[in-house]
């Protein structure tokens, strides 16, 4: 089960989720020098994946040569930068139900994604989950009077990195690296602004603080390595479903864990998505136990 897309897609989504307990001990953070040293110590940390596994940082340089590979890497990187800076401000400024529910949002961009882009076909319960879930985020814009953006602008830019890793053809973490070198001098162009405005965290002395600036480059990393793996083994459908795991356990944690108010229209507009998310699950069990037709029929 693990090794495969889904199972890896699941695991993916549990550390996803988890993560908002990391970032409560970076309060009102930087998030640019974050991501930043995000993308700076992650490409030896990918490159030690790629010796480990075997894979040829010659294939990786050959790969560079494609404009177009480079060009659709870039994009990925900046779309998967977008929303990761939304996702980071959001658990760092006590916005957790605000990320929690970009990647409920998310989910929909995937699905209407795959259908224009990938051809992918939504079963019938799917198309009851994505009405229900844009129902959901109906009742929020009504209550609220204007559009949820850190929400949409995280969702989306999410969705857009992983329709983007379909027209790549590379391995994940092939993929990964050339993303992150791509996006190195933007990375690097904002390090050296911070030092020079002497706002840099590596000049405040603090050793706790710069020690989880840092250790913020694996612990987001992993989760992205197991998503990327997971995006060669599935369609984005059943990847924009089981990311629903991911914004579940965000909700439960603003509410239970940082005592974020839950206002009626939002419990309304998480049941609403929650209840389309049964009825997947509800399909996928249905689906596994009925027999294959022939076996059926003889």
């Amino acid at each position: 089960m693990l090794l495969s897309g889904n199972g890896i897609a699941v695991c993916a989504f549990l550390v996803w989720g988890l993560l908002p307990l990391y970032f409560q001990y970076i309060p009102n953070a930087n998030v640019l020098e974050i991501l930043s040293i995000r993308v700076l110590f992650s490409i030896p940390c990918i490159y030690l994946l790629l010796k480990a596994l075997r894979i040829p940082m010659g294939k990786i340089w050959a790969a560079m040569h494609n404009k177009k590979t480079v060009f659709l890497c870039f994009l990925a990187g900046m779309f998967n930068f977008m929303s990761l800076y939304s996702f980071t401000w959001a658990v760092t400024h006590e916005q957790v139900l605000a990320a929690s529910l970009g990647y409920f949002i998310n989910p929909i961009f995937s699905i209407v994604f795959g259908v224009l882009f990938l051809k992918d076909r939504l079963s019938t319960f799917q198309s009851v989950a994505v009405a229900l879930s844009i129902a959901g985020i109906g009742c929020q814009v009504y209550y609220y009077g204007e559009l949820p953006w850190l929400s949409l602008i995280m969702g989306g830019a999410f969705a857009l990195y992983g329709l983007m890793k379909k027209f790549i053809r590379l391995d994940a973490l092939s993929i990964m690296m050339i993303e992150l070198i791509t996006i190195l001098p933007l990375a690097l162009g904002f390090l050296f602004h911070d030092l020079w405005q002497q706002t840099s965290v590596f000049q405040s002395g603090d050793t706790p603080k710069i020690l989880l600036y840092l250790l913020s480059a694996p612990v987001t990393l992993i989760p992205l390595v197991l998503f990327s793996m997971a995006v060669e083994r599935t369609n984005l459908i059943m990847i924009g479903f089981i990311q629903y795991i991911e914004p579940s356990i965000q909700f439960l944690l603003a509410v239970i864990v940082f005592g974020e108010a839950l206002l009626q229209v939002k419990v309304m507009s998480f049941g609403l998505i929650w209840l389309g998310l049964l009825l997947c699950i509800i399909e996928m069990t249905f689906r596994k136990k009925r027999p294959p037709m022939q076996k059926a029929l003889g």
